[in-house]
């Protein structure tokens, strides 16, 4: 093994790394870019490019500053996984976690430009300051009410609490690799899984499963043409890592890439735009459909005997506005709001649509934020108005 092919790999990893987050950073934009959560998690996007880009052009070019930009990415990176956090569970880090996050990143980020004094006992004290970030996350994540989020809302953060597990241990490897010799910093391929994972949120049922055994399947594939290799050229443990990290890299992005496109390309197909065009004239029909639409994941198709409890006068107040119902909507009064709560909460909602008004029938649906977008929102209103409607006039 030469140290070329370790810097070569290293490259590649970077390379692969930042194509991953491109192409989930694409994807994110198409869907919705100015969304609340969206935009959280797009700062954390570009925080981690910089990172590997930084890591890249140090390679390709040498240049010290290039060095800094990778110092500060990563003194941003529990800054940007704290408000990630946040806005996911939509719920506020104690205030001391704050002050300390807040302290950290100014402090390591002004540091990042200055290598004398940016040691190796800086490197240590970043590694320490990003394990505290990183912890406080997964802290928030572990001590959540499931109770106060949907069934999306969960699962999006039960895969961040899994994610935050794997990543710090690969972060502390990079920042040992070079103190112990190792022929690699392996973080590219555990941001190639989040980019996977992080997709895999915007597939509807059984494509979450879809997903991740799809990815299991390109670590064997990966593994089984490193075993091929390593056994045909008689490589040594540290080239057989070496080339079996490239060969993971290159799968996983191609993967990504692939998965990126389709959800793309099916965006329209799954557009509630068409199922209004072309679903049931009958208003119970066209209803039930939209129960099994992808975009929607499901819904709770409300009356009789599901509204027993429920006064019709406050519902028919909560709707009068609009048809649609969000969770976390302001403008609501008091009692309003006290009765969005209790019917999120019931239902195991994000959203709640009024499809016809006498006798008051409701569709609660359940959208994780980062699978949303204005579109989606604008389209679920129209679905609604177009039902009552429909009911209005089989009436």
């Amino acid at each position: 093994m030469t140290a070329a092919a370790s810097v070569l790999v290293g490259l590649v990893l970077s390379l692969a790394a930042l194509g991953g987050l491109w192409a989930l950073h694409r994807l994110i934009q198409t869907r919705d870019a100015g969304g609340p959560l969206s935009r959280r998690f797009l700062f954390g996007i570009r925080v981690t490019m910089l990172l590997f880009a930084g890591r890249a052009l140090d390679v390709l070019t040498g240049v010290g500053l290039f060095r800094g930009l990778v110092l500060l990415a990563a003194a941003l990176i529990p800054l940007a996984v704290l408000i990630l956090t946040e806005g996911l569970l939509r719920r506020h880090a104690p205030r001391v976690g704050k002050i300390w996050i807040a302290v950290g990143t100014g402090v390591f980020g002004a540091l990042a430009f200055v290598p004398d004094l940016f040691g190796q006992t800086g490197l240590w004290a970043l590694l320490a300051f990003q394990f505290s970030g990183l912890a406080l996350a997964g802290a928030l994540v572990l001590t959540r009410d499931p109770d106060s989020l949907s069934v999306a809302e969960n699962r999006a953060a039960g895969r961040m609490g899994f994610s935050l597990l794997l990543i710090m241990p690969l972060a502390a490897i990079d920042f040992v690799a070079p103190v112990w010799g190792l022929p690699l910093q392996p973080s590219g391929l555990a941001v190639l899984f989040l980019c996977w994972l992080a997709i895999s949120l915007g597939q509807p049922g059984a494509g979450h499963g879809r997903s991740l055994s799809g990815f299991a399947w390109a670590v064997v594939a990966g593994l089984v043409l490193t075993l091929v290799l390593a056994a045909s050229f008689g490589t040594t443990w540290p080239e057989g890592l070496l080339i079996a990290a490239a060969v993971l890299a290159v799968i996983t992005l191609v993967a990504i890439w692939n998965e990126a496109a389709r959800q793309t390309e099916n965006a329209e197909a799954r557009s509630l735009l068409r199922y209004m065009a072309t679903g049931p004239d009958d208003a119970t029909a066209f209803l039930a459909g939209l129960r099994d639409h992808p975009l929607v994941d499901g819904a709770a198709f409300l009356k009789g005997a599901e509204m027993d409890g429920l006064d019709d006068a406050q519902l028919q107040a909560l709707f009068a506005e609009g048809p649609v119902l969000r969770r976390g909507q302001s403008g609501l009064s008091a009692d309003g709001r006290e009765l969005a709560e209790h019917l999120f909460a019931r239902f195991d909602a994000t959203h709640i649509l009024c499809v016809r008004r006498a006798p008051i029938e409701l569709l609660a649906l359940s959208m994780p934020d980062i699978a949303t977008s204005t579109r989606a929102e604008l389209e679920l209103a129209a679905v609604a108005r177009i039902a009552s409607l429909m009911s209005e006039v089989r009436s």
